[in-house]
């Protein structure tokens, strides 16, 4: 998730861990150790732009690198307050573990998901929950605040910090169960429409939980829907997207493709503008909520040489319409 709930969430989880002894040095140190494995950012400046997306929320995002990155903190924090006779290098060690690890388990939620189980080629999905949620940080923050102003023998110190954990991973079943009500109502129109399709993806639109988005695989094509729970008339899908995927057979083989297409996670079609083919990732969505024939967000370019070899270029999205769009969105949040 964005930067601020992960810097929250790390802070929390110091608190929890070692609160009590090391006081605010422990929200300190979780708020750095829950920054860490975003720092896979970076990645852009010595890889091309598609190896960067495709690493992204990989190794920095695992099991294996909080296993190794907590000794590593532990020992530096130990040495930087090494007058703390009471606080071992366990201890910090420890906080640093669950700091680290719980960033990209909450990640998990989220449509880009993370490699958790690295280094299987395996993508922990939910998608429960947008890159950004007030309601699932807001909150959070409220309490860890108030838990800040107290002092760390106050018993409230603690109970406070518990509590936005508790309300947080609360709100975050919510979405859990948000989503099986939306896919229940998706699958409800696709049988009702005599819609045939071979896999349908849900998740929640920008900056909520109430509307939701469902892509659907049919065999030739893909449909788009929004349902809010606040709904009241039939779901509408969009006309089939044709897949186009042909267009790209005679380049799979080649390494930046193969690469585009497992950032894809397999939801993309093709579209061919004039010389060259124009590869849309659908997972983050449409330019318009609107419109459901709209095109899509996240879009590549790719040029093919004289000698058939794949030059690939992301078009970056276009934000003059960011306004409209939230007024789109909000409208629409509102039920149909």
């Amino acid at each position: 998730m964005d930067s601020i709930t992960q810097v929250v969430l790390g802070a929390a989880v110091g608190e929890a861990v070692l609160g009590k002894k090391v006081g605010s040095r422990a929200m300190l140190w979780g708020a750095i150790a829950g920054t860490i494995p975003d720092l896979d950012v970076f990645l852009k400046f010595f890889v091309s732009d598609i190896t960067a997306t495709e690493m992204h929320r990989g190794f920095s995002h695992s099991l294996v690198f909080a296993i190794l990155i907590a000794p590593v903190l532990g020992w530096l924090a130990h040495k930087i307050h090494r007058r703390r006779e009471d606080v071992s290098f366990k201890n910090w060690s420890w906080l640093f573990f669950w700091a680290t690890v719980t960033h990209p388990l909450l990640d998990a939620h989220t449509t880009w998901g993370t490699q958790f189980f690295w280094p299987l080629e395996y993508r922990l999905a939910y998608k429960n929950i947008f890159v950004v949620d007030p309601l699932y940080t807001v909150p959070f923050l409220v309490f860890l605040l108030i838990a800040l102003f107290h002092k760390r023998t106050n018993p409230r110190r603690r109970f406070f910090n518990n509590i936005g954990l508790i309300v947080s991973t609360t709100y975050m079943m919510l979405t859990l169960v948000f989503k099986w009500i939306s896919f229940e109502a998706f699958q409800e129109r696709l049988h009702l429409s005599n819609i045939t399709y071979l896999e349908m993806d849900v998740k929640p639109t920008p900056l909520n939980s109430v509307l939701w988005n469902a892509q659907v695989e049919t065999s030739n094509g893909y449909r788009v829907a929004y349902y809010s729970l606040f709904d009241t008339k039939d779901i509408e899908f969009s006309h089939e997207f044709p897949k186009n995927h042909h267009l790209l057979d005679p380049y799979k083989d080649q390494e930046n493709v193969k690469q585009l297409l497992n950032i894809s996670a397999g939801w993309y079609f093709i579209e061919q503008e004039g010389e060259k083919l124009i590869f849309y990732d659908m997972r983050f969505g449409q330019v318009s909520l609107k419109e459901l024939e709209s095109s899509f967000i996240w879009r590549y370019e790719l040029t093919i040489d004289t000698e058939g070899q794949v030059t690939i270029k992301r078009s970056r999205p276009d934000i003059d319409g960011v306004g409209e769009l939230f007024e789109d969105l909000v409208e629409r949040i509102k039920g149909n």
